[in-house]
């Protein structure tokens, strides 16, 4: 008997959707993996109903999805208005983060991430640079003394 309610094809997908990732998907991934020492716990290429999610945090029902240039294309912002709908039916917030200010590192992209894993944890998290580039150190501790501030 399955562990769940997910279809095989959509498992099978979400499998395929992990051995290659978008240079965004690749910075998200760092980003989200230096939040779980606050308690964050981010999986990548997740199946969610039909859907297979970017990242989730199951357990805060928070969705990432780092988009690329083919989710400007006009029948794909459709589509993601519908998959947005269904996963905020199903109690998700999800976040929608362009790709090249992900590999940007910029403030765009983290700050609403920031501030929903915040409001989860209900208390400050710093915002830390991805592994090997982005922002130097004392712009990261910058960053963190002005969202702690009231």
């Amino acid at each position: 008997m399955p562990h769940s309610n997910i279809e095989k094809r959509t498992r099978s997908r979400a499998r395929k959707l992990r051995k290659s990732r978008t240079l965004g998907e690749k910075a998200m991934q760092e980003y989200l993996r230096a939040l779980r020492p606050f308690g964050a716990r981010f999986r990548r290429e997740v199946p969610i109903g039909p859907y297979v999610v970017d990242f989730a945090w199951l357990s805060a029902r928070i969705v990432v999805e780092v988009d690329g240039a083919s989710h400007r294309l006009p029948g794909r912002m459709e589509q993601d208005a519908e998959r947005d709908r269904f996963l905020k039916s199903q109690g998700f917030t999800v976040i929608r983060v362009n790709d090249a200010d992900a590999v940007a590192n910029s403030e765009r992209a983290f700050g609403p991430i920031d501030e929903a894993v915040r409001g989860y944890l209900k208390r400050p998290s710093p915002n830390p640079s991805p592994q090997g580039g982005g922002e130097s150190r004392g712009a990261s501790q910058q960053r963190l003394k002005r969202s702690n501030r009231p």
